[in-house]
């Protein structure tokens, strides 16, 4: 499971900044997604991470985000990590305790809400192809972290965009250990109406929940 939410969090962060040379094919593809992306009000989709180990062992699990602004909901398999924009609470639901943090704003790669916009700084980009995937038209384009990509758990990460959606359908990291993570969307819903309260932890919910709060 740590390894699993380590993934996700390096996935749903990260940026892209143009980079010399510019792959203007690219850019195009990236700056279409985000002018689409950032115009929606909200999000709710629903994803499958499979992890592959360098020995070709596989597990996978189902979770599902809910996004608005900077706030969001993510859940997997065990825990609930929820987000007003200020305050984070990771609740785990065998252990029934909440652990509650700031938000680190300084710090970009501990935040979900970038989970469809991982493409706009922090890295260079190339575009790979083109291709018919289930009667779709995917274009992949290759990401390669250039802050501190010393520090990064993966080397590259390919990012197939849906052309006529212009929506993300999967993205695959490529880890430095040799192991791979693949994220495929299998809903995306923009646009859906999230209740504010959606995204604060409710104790009442959860009687007897032991509260660890590592805030400073």
């Amino acid at each position: 499971m740590k390894i699993i939410c380590t993934a996700i969090i390096a996935f749903v962060t990260g940026s892209l900044s143009a980079q010399e040379p510019i792959d203007k094919k690219a850019k195009a593809i990236l700056d279409e997604l985000s002018v689409k992306t950032k115009a929606y009000t909200s999000i709710k989709a629903e994803f499958t991470i499979v992890l592959e180990s360098k020995d070709k062992k596989k597990d996978s699990q189902n979770g599902t985000i809910l996004l608005k602004g900077e706030k969001y909901k993510l859940e997997i398999k065990g825990q609930d990590i929820i987000c007003d924009g200020k305050t984070s609470w990771t609740y785990l639901k065998d252990a029934n305790e909440v652990q509650v943090n700031n938000v680190d704003n300084k710090n970009e790669e501990l935040n979900p809400a970038n989970i469809f916009t991982l493409y706009e700084k922090g890295y260079k980009y190339k575009f790979e192809k083109e291709e018919t995937i289930a009667g779709a038209t995917i274009q992949t384009i290759s990401l390669f972290p250039t802050i501190s990509p010393d520090k990064k758990k993966f080397h590259t990460v390919k990012l197939m965009i849906d052309k006529t959606k212009k929506q993300i359908s999967s993205v695959k990291m490529l880890m430095k250990d040799g192991s791979t993570v693949i994220y495929n969307i299998k809903t995306f819903t923009p646009n859906t109406e999230i209740k504010d309260n959606t995204f604060a932890f409710d104790k009442a919910a959860h009687p007897g929940v032991e509260i660890v709060d590592l805030r400073d």
